[in-house]
């Protein structure tokens, strides 16, 4: 797997996936396209397709009427693909932790590799948190 490591160092291409958001995270996700933060610069780009997609940003709760999707939009990943969960609702569940619509254990659904917390998360979170991942690949 070391040569997908090494492609990482370089481009790394997200897919944004909201399972059910307050779209508080997914603002924050359209602000690092902004030129403000222009992440490109850093060589991570957003994409269309999760088939092209190197890391999916996850954001928002897993219930059980999205836990199907969510599942379904991994399997089509390429593999190895790597899941952020942006915010606190990936990471907990926040306030919807003890609702009966969310599911349990999460990493049932979809495996979790990083979680960035925040409600919601600043951008220059999540650019060090993808810039982690990358780290501990390349480690």
């Amino acid at each position: 797997m070391s040569w997908y490591n090494k492609r990482l160092a370089k481009s790394i291409w997200v897919y944004h996936m909201s399972a059910s958001p307050c779209n508080n995270c997914d603002i924050e996700i359209l602000d690092l396209l902004t030129p403000k933060y222009d992440i490109e610069r850093f060589g991570i780009k957003l994409v269309g397709s999760v088939r092209h997609a190197d890391v999916i940003l996850l954001s928002g709760v897993i219930n059980q009427k999205v836990a199907p999707q969510v599942k379904k939009i991994y399997e089509q990943a390429a593999k190895p693909c790597f899941v952020v969960g942006v915010g606190t609702c990936p990471a907990s569940g926040c306030c919807f932790k003890d609702s009966y619509n969310t599911v349990e254990k999460r990493e049932d659904v979809i495996p979790i590799h990083l979680y960035i917390p925040g409600c919601p998360p600043k951008p220059e979170a999540m650019i060090e948190g993808i810039v982690k991942l990358v780290g501990v690949l390349n480690a």
